[in-house]
């Protein structure tokens, strides 16, 4: 066997202190002792950051997680520990119970299509806003459904667009203070036609209560605006902010300002809309675990009762109370979030127990409770007999529908 002096053995250093040989790099300190030189603080890592090369990652916040981060020099970061879920409602867009397919007027304020998501428009500005399949699964984390947000053909108008979801102040205030990163997924159209292709999506804030960011937010800030170049293929943008203390209303949602007019493509997509606390975008995940739990926190703001058959919507049975009136009571799936205060209807008869039917030309709230049982609409009918008991039925099983709102 080969021995070695201290001072003879090729591609070594001896270390004097610890009576061993490191090889030529390392140097001559024990693992310990290169610890002590580099960590500053209980708590402290040492981490690589090239080949053969260490560095000291500082101790993160109390309760924060390490989570790989390839923008920061050693490659990793604390990140706050996520809560549950991600508190944006829809994010997936799996959710459109108004329909798959929403027209929206040229100069309309505030218009819903998929569930919890509204938009503006600006003169000779209609659009469509749709459900659409990503048909990826190369660029996206498996989400089926986005969100097209599309300029009819042919329109001109130049004014700015907006999609946005805002959040109750109760799901708001738990955000106050702290860091925040808003990420979502985004591709256009061939003929989207926003300038250099950008897409502007903000993370609003105020401090009212309970309004509607399109309709204005008291204080309003904009703490995290994203000005993304999209493609037709989907890639995943974010951006971080500290948020302020004193925030009781947040929002999140996109912007852009279309150029000329609109050609058969002219749109952009969006899907996997999410907020985490900390300073990293963390893997998509939606508010609930199921699309069961995802609609139900969804129609706690929107229910809308529709029938796949000829015969009724799960209306409760009523009563005519002349000839010209019928009050059915309504049952709802959840509580929502306050008593309805508005009503949309299309295609409904009324039946009395004689079999006779009267066209439902007028519905309104009559009374309206937030609990799941208590809410009865007025309907204006003609021809009836008072004193009959009826129940509600779909003159049309495709389009028939009663919808109830308590959005912002």
């Amino acid at each position: 066997m080969a021995t070695f002096s201290n001072t003879t053995r090729p591609g070594y250093v001896w270390d004097a202190t610890d009576n061993v040989w490191y090889p030529i790099g390392v140097g001559g300190h024990s693992h310990s002792e290169i610890a002590k030189t580099i960590a500053d603080a209980k708590g402290d890592l040492i981490v690589g950051t090239a080949a053969d090369t260490v560095d000291r990652l500082a101790v993160g916040a109390d309760g924060s997680t390490l989570v790989a981060n390839s923008a920061n020099a050693t490659g990793l970061g604390w990140s706050a520990t996520p809560s549950a879920s991600n508190p944006v409602l829809n994010s997936a867009f799996q959710n459109w119970q108004r329909g798959t397919s929403i027209s929206v007027a040229a100069s309309s304020t505030a218009t819903y299509s998929a569930d919890r998501w509204n938009s503006n428009t600006g003169a000779n500005g209609a659009s469509t806003i749709s459900r659409q399949a990503t048909g990826d699964t190369t660029n996206l984390p498996n989400i089926q459904y986005c969100a097209r947000v599309q300029k009819n053909v042919s329109q001109t108008g130049t004014s700015s667009f907006a999609f946005y979801q805002s959040f109750e102040s109760i799901n708001s205030i738990p955000f106050a203070g702290k860091t925040v990163t808003f990420s979502f997924y985004a591709r256009k159209g061939a003929n989207y036609s926003s300038a250099a292709d950008l897409l502007s999506a903000k993370l609003l804030t105020g401090t009212g209560t309970d309004q509607n960011v399109l309709s204005g937010y008291t204080g309003l800030a904009q703490p995290i605006i994203v000005s993304a170049t999209l493609t037709t293929s989907w890639q995943r943008f974010s951006g971080t902010a500290t948020l302020s203390s004193s925030l009781t209303e947040l929002s999140t949602g996109f912007e852009y300002t279309p150029v000329g007019t609109a050609g058969a493509a002219d749109y952009f997509e969006v899907t996997g809309v999410q907020i985490d606390v900390g300073s990293v975008a963390l893997p998509f995940r939606t508010y609930a675990a199921t699309l069961q739990g995802e609609l139900a926190a969804c129609q706690r703001y929107y229910y809308r009762n529709t029938s796949g058959s000829l015969y009724g919507l799960m209306v409760n049975a009523g009563y005519f109370t002349s000839s010209t009136a019928y009050y059915p009571s309504v049952q709802f799936p959840v509580p929502m979030r306050v008593a309805p205060t508005s009503i949309d209807f299309s295609t409904l008869t009324a039946q009395d127990q004689t079999g006779a039917t009267y066209a439902m030309s007028s519905l309104a709230i009559d009374t309206a409770t937030v609990t799941p049982f208590g809410t009865s609409v007025n309907s204006t009918v003609s021809g009836a007999t008072a004193g009959r008991y009826g129940r509600v039925l779909a003159n049309n099983s495709t389009t028939a529908y009663l919808g109830f709102s308590a959005e912002l």
